[in-house]
């Protein structure tokens, strides 16, 4: 019996030794904690993943894949890759767990991209990822592949996104979820600047929500650059929510929908937010709102029987920015940073009586309409500033000062931030390529879309609009 002992340490040594290769800790190391939650993280997935699996008695633990930088799939003209290619309609074919981890260089806490791809994520699985990834320091890019996450993982995943100090860019591709929850990755507090949602069965319904978390008349993400809805199943309505959700939004620069089922009607009100657009009737009223705000909060004076949309729109001395050269040459970026709050906020010691402006209700009053009532008003501040040398910067694009008043509407001159548009493998035919050239007319050349894909769709390459809408797109690139 003692000889049968003896026999089986040095069995166990060496067992010891061989799992210390694979996490590459020493063979004298022992587990560092004795619960899950008493786990620190250092920093080392190779380590810190083992350990955590460990922790919760899993035993069948998933490699992990450490390779050094390689170059990022990129869209073709098409909208299509390798991957969003393939179908994931049908029941998955799960592949051995490997999570995939690329280092920024030889230190092996310097993890920059993890992916799980093609094997099923479980809860513990989950709660080990929502453990680890804030001590990622230098992480940048997390990608989930026919990994098979809920809802609930995905709830759980936003929440851990916020505690990572550097990841910008998260992919979910092939995750069909029946909550439709993946509009919480944009949410208006989200500090995502990259989203992938291809090939995850996203209807209209989904769009819906995604397009709410774009922008509504009170709120907007202000951080996401680039959005890809690619092979999903959105069509004409889904379509309509994302356009409704772009009106207000002006962050967003590449937006790809292509290899959906979208027909004339959902291009025609893409279209149509891309060049000058009527407010509606919800946005007038909040817009009214909006100045009262400022004005109550400025330290202008007002007669408060004056109409509302007849409000002045100058605001005082000590909120205005430092001048309009500053915030005239500023343009978006991939890499854009969270606005700063405190730069947005009034004066409050601007209300001093002493330092009010009256405005008179009589000259108000002689003049025809309200809608050329405020435009002369906001004209008549508009050059007071400029000539100043300064200008208020306007977050909420319902406040934007180059708006017109004609016919009875308030019209906004578009969104023209966004620069590329894909509309590739859709259902549009020639009856919508009108509006599309007719909008991107009107933006000229300051500014605006300078990438359109429209292949693949229900026209012919050769017809006449397209080939306008081609040459167009040339000259402005």
């Amino acid at each position: 019996m003692s000889r049968k002992r003896h026999k089986e340490k040095p069995d166990k040594a060496n067992a010891e030794d061989e799992a210390s290769k694979n996490t590459g800790t020493t063979p004298i190391e022992k587990l560092p904690a004795q619960t899950f939650d008493e786990y620190q993280c250092s920093g080392n997935v190779e380590v810190d993943f083992h350990w955590l699996c460990a922790l919760l008695d899993m035993k069948d633990i998933p490699a992990v894949s450490t390779r050094q930088p390689t170059s990022p799939t990129t869209e073709t003209e098409g909208g299509d890759t390798e991957e969003s290619q393939l179908e994931t309609n049908g029941a998955p074919c799960w592949s051995k767990p490997c999570l995939q981890v690329e280092l920024d260089d030889e230190d092996p806490l310097s993890a920059k991209y993890l992916k799980i791809s093609g094997w099923k994520v479980d809860e513990r699985i989950a709660r080990v990822l929502h453990k680890m990834l804030p001590s990622l320091s230098k992480l940048l890019s997390l990608q989930f592949w026919q990994a098979g996450l809920t809802d609930r993982m995905v709830i759980s995943l936003v929440n851990t996104i916020s505690l990572c100090s550097n990841l910008r860019d998260v992919t979910l591709e092939g995750n069909h979820l029946p909550g439709q929850s993946y509009h919480l990755l944009l949410s208006e507090d989200s500090v995502l600047t990259h989203l992938a949602l291809r090939n995850n069965g996203i209807g209209d319904e989904g769009a819906r929500l995604i397009g709410s978390a774009l922008s509504t008349t009170r709120s907007a993400n202000k951080n996401l650059v680039s959005l890809n809805l690619a092979f999903n199943a959105i069509g004409d309505a889904g379509a309509t929510y994302i356009a409704q959700g772009l009106r207000l939004n002006r962050a967003l620069l590449v937006l790809s929908l292509s290899n959906n089922q979208i027909g004339d009607s959902g291009a025609g009100h893409l279209a149509a937010i891309l060049g000058e657009f009527p407010l509606t009737h919800e946005e007038v009223v909040e817009r009214r709102k909006m100045l009262l705000e400022k004005t109550q909060t400025s330290s202008v004076r007002v007669d408060w029987d004056q109409p509302a949309d007849q409000l002045p729109l100058v605001a005082s001395s000590g909120s205005l920015s430092t001048g309009k050269g500053e915030n005239k040459g500023k343009k978006k970026e991939a890499s854009k940073k969270e606005d700063n709050p405190s730069a947005n906020k009034e004066n409050p010691k601007s209300n001093k009586k002493s330092s009010d402006l009256k405005v008179s209700q009589g000259k108000a009053a002689k003049q025809g309409g309200k809608e050329k009532q405020l435009s002369a008003q906001e004209e008549k501040s508009n050059t007071s500033l400029n000539e100043q040398g300064e200008l208020e910067e306007v977050e909420n694009p319902l406040l934007d000062q180059s708006v017109q008043h004609r016919d009875g509407e308030i019209t906004l001159p578009g969104n023209t931030n966004l620069s590329s548009l894909n509309l590739a493998g859709n259902r549009i035919t020639e009856k919508s390529l009108p509006l599309f050239l007719k909008s991107l007319e009107k933006q000229g050349e300051g500014g605006g879309l300078l990438r359109l894909c429209l292949q693949r769709n229900r026209f012919p390459a050769d017809c006449e609009c397209y080939v306008k809408i081609k040459e167009l797109m040339t000259f402005k690139a």
